[in-house]
């Protein structure tokens, strides 16, 4: 796996290109331009974003939530927080993937009600096979000491990465979302903590890997959020 601090950092030119590509090219631009989204837009890792449900992402009414709710149990430090879900481009793109669900009946109730006809509590991405991503567990050791068991979706995160390599990103990689987003709140707020609290770290020295680029590049995505 690549290492976060040498995932590429994307300007808005070269995401732009990436969603081009993968619209174009992807047996699946639904889903794959969603997954894309949600890690520039609101920092999920590619294992929370394959372990959603569709009840994280929409109320009982049909509604999207502007809070999804990171449960412990999915993210990879094991703590809980939220993803903000305040994005036009994301929001679209999520907007785009439940319709394409609910057109071909992906995990769609037998009677038509609430979460628009959806199962709550299914995933809310799928695989080509029609069922959730596959998960691999894997052991890693908290700030405490205690060690924990993780679920990882190695296979979403190569298939992430292969789409930055078919749109022709050198150094593109499944991480390369979250740490542009980390970017941009820095950009943005110059506010590390801030960071730190939106990646889901207890401490900021970890999320400065994430932000490891120079000045002018953070500049140029100032330049860009506002």
């Amino acid at each position: 796996m690549q290492d976060i601090t040498r995932a590429k950092t994307l300007h808005q030119g070269q995401f732009n290109r990436l969603i081009k590509i993968t619209q174009a090219t992807s047996r699946y631009p639904e889903r794959d331009v969603l997954v894309l989204m949600l890690g520039h837009h609101c920092g999920m890792r590619i294992t929370e974003i394959s372990r959603i449900t569709v009840a994280d992402v929409m109320h009982a009414s049909g509604k999207l939530r502007s809070e999804i709710s990171m449960r412990e149990a999915i993210t990879k430090g094991c703590r809980q927080r939220c993803a903000y879900l305040v994005s036009r481009p994301a929001i679209q793109a999520l907007e785009t993937y439940l319709l394409y669900r609910i057109e071909k009946g992906i995990g769609a109730a037998f009677v038509h009600g609430q979460y628009r006809g959806l199962l709550p509590h299914q995933p809310l991405i799928y695989s080509s096979r029609g069922d959730g991503m596959s998960q691999n567990t894997k052991r890693r050791v908290l700030e405490t000491g205690e060690s924990r068991d993780y679920k990882a979706c190695d296979s979403l995160q190569s298939h992430v990465t292969r789409l930055y390599q078919r749109a022709g990103i050198k150094g593109g990689s499944s991480h390369s979302g979250r740490r542009t987003f980390a970017s941009k709140v820095l950009a943005t707020t110059g506010d590390m903590e801030t960071v730190a609290q939106l990646l889901g770290h207890t401490s900021i020295d970890c999320s400065q890997r994430y932000v490891d680029v120079d000045q002018a590049t953070l500049q140029a995505m100032f330049s860009e959020a506002v």
